[in-house]
């Protein structure tokens, strides 16, 4: 499991030299995957990343599912297919290669959507009170389809929360940036991005960071609009915890680092009140292991080898290198990581990383993508480094999921969280030094 893992970070890089130098033409087959057949009259779209995520041309598919387009210019590019209203984006293919793309169906609710963790990472200090929340969202529909509304996926915080960001990650995307759109009530959003049916374990990721004014207390009264199989609630030391009667919340002692309590099988309107008081900020190498505004709270959990004495956010010293089970693959990431970072320095103006499923253009429903308008080369190397740690931290929030709920060993997980922790520490340190 680990190694398709790691390789998955290989793939991830690999992206970042896949745009096209030159002008050239597009082709693909664009495949309905609810019914697996190909999907004709679809709009598929070139879109100019360098001249801000405009569109360059567009076509629509034959009969056949098949579309052709001609680049006016030198890319890089994406391209964009708009299938019953929701859209879906690859990287433009180089060197003649086909650009196939698979959509789905679409309706306002599915089977088989729900839940699978609701964290909430809380801090507070100086009169306010800060939370990150991520929703990890599954689609095992059968047949597949993706959920996509004017109101796809609702959330409800605090009425006095003001909103500082939010970000959403399609299965076997990288996260962007996205506007949430205010509905109803005062607090409540929906994210109008497509829930789309999983890819392996890979599921849709929502998150919004908010923050809130706090006089040393503070009671949240959760509002899920969709059943979740847990909520997790991590506060920062020194934070006190108490669950109103009736929210059944269960504290664990995975990470010596922050408070955890948990609380499963939630279903829509129940009662989940919990009370926060005194204040607390996570420890720096805390945030830097994925709790921080990038990473957000699912990136934290248990690190049974910090309990251990000189044992920090990986194994004490001395101990045996948990890399050494994986380091063939970590190396070849890494030196791939250099061809890469090394295939993007040429064409640095303006390019932004793509990956299987690409940022979005923006609009009111889709994320904003934020595009400097020209990089340096030191930039260029920059961005590939913060591409690995990305996904290194999204694999750290995989494997706390998996042990929420059971489908990893405790012994397997402990060596896994090691692995990605140890590189992550690398990288960090390589980046400080540079």
């Amino acid at each position: 499991m680990t190694p398709r893992r790691l390789l998955y970070l290989v793939a991830l890089l690999l992206q970042l030299g896949s745009f096209p130098l030159s002008a050239a033409t597009f082709r693909g087959t664009v495949t309905n995957k609810t019914h697996n057949k190909p999907s004709p009259g679809d709009t598929v779209t070139l879109v100019n990343v360098q001249a801000g995520m405009s569109d360059a041309t567009s076509t629509a598919t034959n009969s056949a599912g098949e579309y052709s387009l001609n680049a006016p210019g030198v890319g890089p590019y994406l391209i964009r297919v708009s299938h019953q209203g929701a859209t879906y984006f690859i990287a433009a293919p180089e060197g003649g290669a086909s650009g196939d793309v698979g959509v789905y169906d679409v309706a306002p609710k599915v089977d088989g959507v729900a839940i699978d963790v609701d964290m909430l990472l809380i801090e507070a200090g100086g009169g306010v009170l800060r939370v990150q929340e991520r929703y990890l969202v599954r689609n095992t529909s059968l047949p597949p389809r993706a959920q996509f509304s004017s109101n796809t996926f609702e959330i409800a915080l605090p009425p006095e929360a003001e909103l500082d960001g939010a970000s959403a990650t399609r299965p076997g995307g990288m996260g962007t940036i996205t506007r949430p759109v205010a509905v109803g009530t005062k607090g409540h959003y929906t994210f109008n991005v497509p829930i789309q049916p999983n890819q392996g374990e890979k599921e849709t990721l929502f998150e919004v960071q908010y923050h809130l004014p706090y006089n040393g207390r503070y009671t949240f009264t959760p509002q899920l609009q969709l059943p979740a199989d847990n909520l997790v609630v991590y506060v920062a030391p020194g934070i006190k915890f108490s669950g109103a009667e009736g929210a059944e919340f269960r504290r664990t002692h995975e990470d010596p680092r922050v408070e955890t309590y948990v609380a499963k099988s939630i279903h829509p309107g129940q009662s989940l009140r919990f009370t926060v008081a005194g204040e607390g900020q996570m420890a720096r190498d805390a945030q830097g292991n994925g709790m921080g505004a990038q990473g957000g709270a699912g990136d934290t959990g248990a690190a049974d080898a910090s309990a251990r004495p000189g044992g920090g956010i990986g194994a004490p010293i001395g101990t045996p290198d948990p890399l050494t089970r994986y380091k063939w693959w970590i190396l070849t990431g890494l030196a791939l990581l250099l061809v890469a970072g090394a295939a993007l320095l040429p064409r640095t103006r303006g390019a932004a990383v793509a990956h299987q499923t690409a940022p979005v253009a923006p609009s009111a429903t889709e994320p904003t993508v934020r595009l400097p308008p020209g990089k340096t080369q030191v930039e260029a190397q920059s961005t590939c480094v913060n591409v690995l740690l990305t996904a290194i931290k999204e694999e750290l929030f995989a494997i706390e999921r998996e042990k929420l709920t059971g489908t990893i060993s405790h012994d397997e997980y402990a060596t896994i969280k090691a692995g990605l922790e140890a590189m992550l520490r690398r990288e960090l340190a390589r980046t400080k030094r540079s």
